[in-house]
């Protein structure tokens, strides 16, 4: 199936590894052009090489916690690249803890990187984007239920999920679509990060396996392949909905 991704450009941001990094691949081999970010420079850089250079990539350093990045990322991908037709807006992981051991400012600190940040991206690059633009908040499957020990997560990723659905009744007249994405378990740093603080990190990995319904991990890739779908004309009728890449681990509807 033609996705009607070539030559089409999109911004991802946090894209320099994990699941941005490999959706930016997954639009890259399907003939899209994209402008990634994040915060480390030798990454971002790295990462345009691997996605095969400044023909098919560009690269900006950009902390969404910064108003002004978002305005300089849409720019970046209509001056490299003469065009801006999406975003994948993603953001790294807040402190680890539950929601009653976090302090105050780990309480702000949070809301503003995680929530604040991508909410004024996503209000950003609807703005600019034309008709059949689309965009991506990559959020979490603690959206439906808690995760152990993330408990800034579990507080701000439902709220987000909901601002976007209500953006997406707003810019859907337009015909820009907003999707949420929730990845489960994919073997990410993050993920990495979390079983690595369990003290034995091979046999975390091997328990959260063995509960999920296809009882592996999940890969990068496989989430790559979903959001570069969801960002591209093939989905021009799916807007304001949340998608899972858990391998079946959500339980709620």
């Amino acid at each position: 199936m033609d996705l009607g991704l070539a030559d089409r450009v999109y911004v991802l941001t946090g894209a320099s590894r994990g699941l941005g990094f490999a959706t930016a691949e997954a639009l890259v081999a399907d003939g899209a052009k994209v402008v990634i970010s994040a915060r480390d420079s030798d990454r971002v850089e790295e990462a345009v090489r691997q996605l095969g250079g400044e023909q098919h990539a560009a690269g900006v350093v950009a902390d969404l916690a910064d108003p002004q990045a978002p305005r300089v990322l849409a720019d970046t991908a209509v001056e490299r690249f003469g065009r801006f037709d999406g975003a994948m807006i993603s953001v790294g992981g807040p402190a680890l803890g539950t929601a009653a051991a976090m302090t105050d400012e780990q309480w702000r600190d949070a809301f503003e990187t995680v929530f604040l940040g991508t909410m004024r991206a996503a209000r950003v690059f609807a703005a600019a984007l034309p008709e059949s633009g689309a965009i991506a908040l990559v959020l979490s499957t603690s959206v439906k239920a808690p995760l152990t020990g993330l408990g800034l997560s579990n507080g701000l990723r439902p709220g987000l999920a909901m601002a976007a659905k209500d953006m997406a009744d707003e810019y859907a007249p337009r015909g820009v679509r907003i999707v949420s994405l929730l990845p489960g378990r994919i073997m990410t740093d993050r993920n990495r990060e979390l079983f690595a603080a369990t003290g034995d990190a091979s046999a975390a990995a091997a328990d959260v396996a063995s509960k999920i319904p296809m009882r592996r991990l999940g890969e990068p890739a496989e989430f790559g392949r979903v959001a570069a779908f969801m960002l591209s004309p093939a989905a021009s009728y799916v807007t304001g909905s949340l998608i899972a890449v858990d391998g079946g681990n959500t339980r709620a509807l």
